[in-house]
């Protein structure tokens, strides 16, 4: 702390990639800035850590999105060692109830014709999905690539032509399952688009507002999954690397106690020690509810709307969970299709272990009263079968998370037997020897995302307006990356386009930041 600046044009609060994204921007854009991050390195929850001797990623390591933002090229990542792995398929799907487990490839003729031999009275079905849905999600990313201000979205719809806008118009009043069900009459196919929709969000699939959850299949025939080499964190190892090259500083172990705001204007942020760093301006990276109720001196009264709109909104909870294991051997599905066995390594792709929609609907009403259902979803990954250097020759990492594991969950989760139990029911899609194979192995559960990454309640509030709010500027503080503090811009998981690992809030926020200079 000692060796950073007094003052500079632009302090960033926050180390996760959006904040890192956003602080490369300013710096390539010719500002001196300084990214303050509380914990000991860099990444947030898109980090990757060591554990049991390999490397284990915090939250999951598919990559998808933010691919498609252009950032990778016009920040230079790959000269700072970003290098992608493509996953092909990208997706396997098995039901909790008896059934065949089915792959998503990046091209639809190959998950077609995967589905006429599993599914076969879904194949056509699942081509009339992928005609109409595709659109959309060609449109939705190339609006998130272009930016909220009206402008940049209709430019991005015109440019496609306008393909997908209708639909995109009809589902978003939608709920997720009404849109799958319009398509498909099997739950033991469409669920799983439900699952790393809006149960990512934690939201039931039943609540109409969720029909872009529908879209899940669809983003992975429009853009090519993939995972950095040496795990999820290279991403950001590469952006705080860049960074450096260009002049910005980072300082871990540093967190912010408060934003100072001087003449109605965010000026600088203040340090431990009552050290403080001015600025021109300053950009959270941080939770929107924490930066704008706990942090801000001082605050003018054009901003008293604001604060108290945030004072009087529901924070929502933490609800999934991660287990990371090393293991001494890869687990073996139990349910893959003989003549699908030649066609790809079943550990290559992130695996959903899906229940029915009631169950979770069910779920998502019991989460109040902090109860995980008796069969969650499950997203489980052997990332070393894809790349083997994230652990010593022999061994594997294995990651199983958890959806809805509610952060109030009774007697707490320190003492709770539940991670135990979802390894056990993970056990029963394998061969046997599974739970043999495990050797150390932890429990990342909401507390501890609360303790050791400063997630309120274990949860980072996420942006799920879509691209209709941002046309809207509703609200602006998350669509427009502005504040109603001068000097002050929000980015992060809160901001448009949202959660994951997408890059493009840092990216229209260094933008908006860049406007005022």
């Amino acid at each position: 702390m000692s060796n950073l600046p007094s003052s500079c044009d632009v302090v960033v609060i926050g180390a996760g990639h959006n904040g890192l994204v956003a602080a490369n921007y300013l710096a390539r854009g010719g500002l001196s800035v300084v990214v303050l991050e509380a914990r000991d390195s860099v990444g947030g929850c898109s980090s990757t850590e060591t554990f049991g001797g390999a490397r284990v990623n915090v939250c999951n390591c598919d990559h998808i999105t933010f691919r498609t933002t252009g950032v990778v090229d016009e920040l230079g990542l790959g000269e700072h060692g970003l290098r992608y792995l493509d996953v092909e398929p990208s997706q396997l799907n098995i039901p909790w109830d008896d059934g065949p487990a089915w792959p998503i490839f990046h091209s639809v003729d190959d998950t077609v014709d995967a589905l006429r031999l599993t599914y076969p009275h879904e194949a056509d079905n699942y081509r009339r999905y992928a005609d109409a849905a595709v659109p959309v999600a060609r449109l939705v990313l190339s609006a998130a690539a272009a930016g909220p201000r009206r402008r940049a979205l209709v430019s991005s719809v015109l440019a496609k032509r306008g393909r997908g806008v209708a639909n995109l118009l009809k589902w978003s009043r939608m709920s997720a399952a009404g849109v799958m069900r319009s398509f498909f009459r099997d739950e033991r196919v469409f669920t799983p688009a439900l699952a790393t929709g809006p149960i990512v969000w934690g939201l039931s699939p039943e609540l109409p507002g969720t029909g872009l959850g529908a879209l899940t299949f669809a983003f992975r025939h429009a853009a090519q999954v993939g995972r950095p080499v040496g795990g999820s964190g290279m991403l950001s190892a590469s952006l705080a690397s860049a960074l450096s090259s260009r002049g910005g500083v980072i300082a871990t172990s540093t967190p912010a106690q408060s934003i100072v705001v001087d003449g109605g204007r965010a000026v600088g942020v203040t340090l431990s020690g009552d050290r403080t760093i001015r600025a021109r301006s300053v950009v959270s990276a941080a939770d929107p509810r924490r930066t704008l109720l706990d942090w801000i001196q001082n605050p003018p009264s054009s901003a008293g709307p604001l604060i108290e709109r945030w004072r009087a909104a529901e924070h929502q909870a933490g609800y999934e969970s991660k287990i990371d294991a090393i293991i001494s051997s890869p687990p073996r599905y139990r349910r893959i299709d003989p003549r699908l066995a030649d066609r790809f390594d079943p550990l290559t792709p992130s695996t959903m272990i899906v229940p029915t929609v009631r169950e979770m609907h069910d779920a998502f009403l019991s989460m109040s009263r902090g109860v995980v259902a008796e069969r969650p979803v499950f997203l489980a990954n052997v990332p070393t079968a894809l790349d083997p250097s994230m652990a010593p020759s022999g061994q594997h990492v294995f990651s199983l998370e958890a959806l809805f594991t509610p952060y109030a969950h009774p007697g707490g989760w320190a003492t709770s037997h539940e991670p135990r139990r979802w390894l056990e029911r993970f056990a029963d899609f394998v061969e046997p020897g599974f739970l043999d194979s495990l050797g150390e192995w932890r429990a990342m559960t909401p507390d501890r995302y609360e303790s050791e990454f400063f997630l309120p309640q274990g949860h980072a509030t996420s942006f799920v307006g879509g691209p209709l709010a941002a046309i809207k500027a509703d609200p602006p503080e998350l669509t427009r990356y502005r504040t109603a503090i001068p000097g002050l811009f929000l980015c992060g998981a809160a901001t448009f386009p949202g959660a994951g690992i997408w890059g493009a809030s840092g990216r229209h926020c260094a933008t908006e930041v860049l406007r005022d200079f």
